[in-house]
C-alpha cells in the first residue's frame, strides 16, 4: 500500500479517560504490527489487549480492550520492525507499490529514529565539535550519579544517599543509605551492603565499620552548648564591670567624706585656742571627729579593695569569655568548609548541566543526519518516477511530467503484460538474449533445448550441461569427465520397448569406473590411438 509519509512525530500519549478509546495516531502506519501501545509502563499485546483500525491513508486508531481509567496513561508509538522484505533482481519485475513500500518502510524507519534521539540526552548544536558525550565505563559508573567535567564531558559523579530514617536491628542496608542513630541523633552513611543486628549508639555496634559517620550530634551540641556558655560568660562580663564601676564610685564618695571631716576637725582646733574651755570640749570634738575621719578612711580602703576584687572577677570572666569565642570561631570555621564544599557540589552540579547540553546537542544532529535521510529518499523516489512511467495500456508519448518522454523511460504494458523501454525514437519490449536463454514453447509446453553435432559441443564443458546429438539422434549430457546419453533405454517401432541400439566404434576413451558392469552388442571396433579401461571389480562384455 503506497502512502505519503507525513512529516509528524511517530508517539502520541493520552490519558486513559477515554476507557476503551478509540485512541487516535496521526503517523503513517503500513500494518497493524507498525504499532506499539503501552498502558502506563506495561507493553500491550496485539489482539489479546487491544485492535487497531487503519484508515485507507495509513493514519488510525487503537481500542482497548479492558477499559483504562484518568489514572493511567496510553502510548502509541510508532514501531515497525527493520527490516527488508523484497529483493530486485536483475532482469526480475519492478513494480511501482513494491519500491513505494519499501520507500514508505524507509520514511518510517528514519522518523522513528528521530523519535527515539528526540527522547534522548543530548548537547545543544551549538557546543563544540570536540565533546565526547561517550559514558565512563561500567565498573566506574556502576551505584554513582552522572557528572560532567571542566571539558563538559561525562565523568562520575558524588554518591548520593537514600533516607532509610532511624536505625533498626534486623534491617537490610545498602550501600549509600543514610540512618540516623536513635540514641544520639548522629547521621551515617552505609558503605557495606549488610543486614543489620545489635544495639544502637551506631558506634558501640559491632558493624560500625560499615557506616562512615556524617553528622556528628554529639559535636554539634558541644557547639551549641560552648556557644550558650560564652554568651554567658560574656553577659557576667558585663554585670562584673558594671558592679566594678559602682564599687569605685562609692570609694570616690567615702573619700571625699573624710576629706570634709578632716577640715571640720581643723576648724574645731582653731576654735579652742580662743577659749580653754570650749577648746577642751573641741579638742574632745575633734578626737572623735577624728576617730570617725579614720573608721571612714577604712571604709574607704576596704571599698577599693572589694572594687579591686570586682574588677579581677570581671576580668577573669572576660578571659573565659574569650576561650568561648575561641570555641565558636573554630565552629564558624568548620560552618565555612561546609559552605566551601557546597560550593563545590554547586560547581559538579553546573558541570553536569553543560554536559546535559551537549548530549542534546549529539542528539539533534543525529535527528539532522536522520533529515538528510529522509530527504535522500524522497530525491530517490522521485528519480525513479522521472524514469519509471507506471502501467499504461498503450505506448505514452509524455512522462509523468507531461514532458515529452526520453530515452531510457519505460513503463509496464497491461494490455501485453510486457515492460517496454524507448530508445530514443520507438519503444520495444524488454527481452533476454535468446542466444543465452533456454526458451519454451509455451506455459505447459517443452523447453528448447541446444541442437548440434558431436564437434559442436562445449569446448570446455562443466559437470551438467545437456543438449540433444543431431549426429547420435540423442540427449546428452556431461557428467564432469565425458559426454554420455541422457535417457535411453528400449526402443520400438510403435508403443512397444524392445530394442536396445548402441554404436559399433569406440572413437573415445572411455573407463569403465570402479565396481560397474558393462556391455554391448557386437561386432564392436575400438579406433586406433583410442582406450577402453575396464577398472578394478569391474566387467565389460561383448555379445
Amino acid at each position: 500500500m503506497a502512502i505519503p509519509i507525513s512529516d509528524v512525530t511517530r508517539r502520541v500519549v493520552y490519558s486513559g479517560s477515554a476507557g476503551v478509546g478509540p485512541y487516535s495516531f496521526s503517523f503513517e502506519v503500513l500494518a497493524e504490527t507498525d504499532l506499539a501501545v503501552y498502558k502506563d509502563q506495561t507493553l500491550l499485546t496485539l489482539t489479546t489487549d487491544y485492535s487497531v483500525t487503519i484508515n485507507v491513508d495509513g493514519t488510525g486508531s487503537v481500542t482497548l480492550v479492558t477499559a483504562a481509567t484518568a489514572a493511567n496513561n496510553i502510548t502509541l508509538v510508532g514501531d515497525r520492525a527493520i527490516a527488508r522484505t523484497t529483493d530486485f533482481v536483475t532482469g526480475g519485475d519492478l513494480f511501482a507499490n513494491s519500491l513505494n513500500d519499501e520507500l514508505d518502510s524507509l520514511t518510517i524507519f528514519a522518523q522513528q529514529v528521530k523519535e527515539t534521539a528526540d527522547r534522548g540526552l543530548k548537547a545543544p548544536i551549538t557546543d563544540p565539535t570536540d565533546v565526547n558525550m561517550v559514558l565512563p565505563i561500567k565498573a566506574s559508573r556502576i551505584g554513582k550519579t552522572l557528572a560532567f567535567d571542566d571539558d563538559g564531558n561525562p565523568t562520575v559523579g558524588e554518591d548520593i544517599g537514600n533516607w532509610r530514617g532511624d536505625w533498626a536491628a534486623d534491617t537490610s542496608y545498602t550501600v549509600r543509605d543514610l540512618v540516623k542513630d536513635p540514641v544520639n541523633s548522629s547521621i551515617y552513611r552505609v558503605n557495606t551492603a549488610h543486614t543489620s543486628s545489635g544495639s544502637a549508639p551506631i558506634s558501640g555496634n559491632a558493624d560500625v565499620a560499615k557506616f562512615d559517620l556524617v553528622i556528628d550530634a554529639t559535636a554539634v551540641a558541644d557547639a551549641e552548648a560552648a556557644q550558650a556558655a560564652a554568651e554567658a560568660a560574656q553577659a557576667a562580663a558585663e554585670a562584673a564591670q558594671a558592679a566594678a564601676e559602682t564599687a569605685e564610685t562609692n570609694a570616690a564618695a567615702s573619700e571625699s567624706a573624710a576629706a570634709t571631716s578632716e577640715s571640720n576637725a581643723s576648724t574645731s582646733e582653731t576654735n579652742a585656742a580662743s577659749s580653754a574651755s570650749a577648746a577642751s570640749t573641741s579638742a574632745t570634738n575633734a578626737a572623735s571627729s577624728a576617730s570617725a575621719a579614720s573608721t571612714s578612711e577604712t571604709n574607704a580602703a576596704s571599698s577599693a579593695s572589694a572594687a579591686s576584687t570586682s574588677a579581677s572577677n570581671a576580668a577573669s570572666s572576660a578571659s573565659a569569655a574569650s576561650t568561648s569565642a575561641t570555641n565558636a570561631s573554630n565552629s564558624a570555621t568548620a560552618a565555612a568548609t561546609s559552605a566551601s564544599a557546597a560550593s563545590t557540589s554547586e560547581s559538579n552540579a553546573a558541570s553536569s548541566a553543560s554536559n546535559a547540553a551537549t548530549n542534546a546537542t549529539n542528539a539533534a544532529n543525529s535527528a539532522t543526519a536522520a533529515a538528510a535521510s529522509e530527504a535522500a529518499a524522497e530525491a530517490a523516489l522521485a528519480s525513479f518516477n522521472a524514469t519509471y512511467l507506471g502501467a499504461q495500456a498503450s505506448d505514452p508519448s509524455v512522462d509523468n511530467e507531461g514532458d515529452p518522454v526520453t530515452s531510457g523511460d519505460w513503463y509496464f504494458n497491461t494490455s501485453s503484460n510486457i515492460s517496454r523501454i524507448y530508445n530514443g525514437s520507438t519503444w520495444s519490449n524488454v527481452s533476454v538474449d535468446p542466444a543465452i536463454v533456454v526458451a519454451k514453447t509455451s506455459s505447459t509446453g517443452a523447453a528448447v533445448l541446444p541442437v548440434g553435432s558431436t564437434a559442436q559441443r562445449d569446448g570446455s564443458p562443466v559437470q551438467g550441461y545437456l543438449r540433444f546429438n543431431s549426429d547420435d539422434g540423442a540427449f546428452e549430457g556431461y557428467n564432469g569427465s565425458a559426454w554420455a546419453p541422457v535417457g535411453g533405454g528400449a526402443t520400438g517401432g510403435g508403443s512397444d520397448a524392445v530394442f536396445v541400439e548402441n554404436d559399433q566404434t569406440v572413437t573415445t576413451n572411455y573407463t569403465i569406473p570402479a565396481n560397474k558392469n558393462a556391455m554391448s552388442t557386437g561386432p564392436v571396433t575400438v579406433d586406433t590411438g583410442v582406450t577402453v579401461t575396464v577398472s578394478s571389480g569391474s566387467r565389460y562384455v561383448v555379445i
